[in-house]
């Protein structure tokens, strides 16, 4: 049986106000940093054998905290990455609020492409392919994939076996863990959206 530790990156300054998506280096905020730190700490004692991060900076600088505890590499995944925002990238969420397409995404979430940008059902794919993957490379041991919010959710929701349609019905905050468990019986959610961290 393999765990795996699924974490969302840490707050940063831009959290809840804009659409940051792959846009490059977008820091952690002190409290982000904090959350990092402590994520460190209470999964030191997991025995975990390996880390992966997104390619994106905010992820890179959760996952850091973590891998030097554990005197490991990050491995950066490219199916971890944050969802493809197109010609949302950039954008603040109140600027959002009248465009049909962005009202479109967040009521029927699993058939509208983002403009310029990405399904959900492409991220779906790619997480729990790579997941799968990891899965059957690693035996018997504890994995942590630093990743974003809505991966994370759409990762999730295949394994509770949920339409994607509802993944905004969880929450998946930044800093939290949320914990899958893979083995020969069906899968097992251990816990969403632990967020037993620092918060404001």
């Amino acid at each position: 049986m393999n765990r795996f530790f699924l974490i969302r990156h840490g707050t940063t300054e831009l959290t809840g106000i804009e659409i940051y998506g792959r846009t490059g280096k977008v820091p952690l905020s002190d409290l982000g940093s904090a959350q990092a730190s402590q994520l460190a700490r209470r999964l030191a004692a997991q025995s975990i054998i390996a880390v992966y991060s997104s390619p994106q900076e905010r992820s890179l600088a959760t996952a850091r905290p973590l891998a030097d505890h554990l005197g490991q590499q990050i491995r950066i995944a490219a199916e971890l990455d944050e969802v493809d925002f197109g010609a949302w990238t950039g954008c603040k969420f109140a600027d959002l609020h009248d465009d049909a397409r962005w009202r479109a995404f967040n009521t029927i979430r699993s058939c509208t492409r983002i403009p310029n940008g990405e399904l959900i059902l492409e991220v779906q794919a790619r997480a729990v392919r790579f997941i799968e993957a990891l899965n059957d490379e690693h035996q018997e041991g504890s994995v942590a994939l630093v990743s974003h919010g809505d991966v994370i959710r759409a990762a999730l929701s295949y394994y509770l076996g949920l339409p994607l349609d509802m993944m905004l019905r969880f929450h998946i905050d930044p800093g939290s863990i949320s914990t899958l468990d893979l083995g020969d019986a069906a899968p097992a959610i251990r816990c969403i959206n632990d967020t037993e961290l620092v918060w404001p």
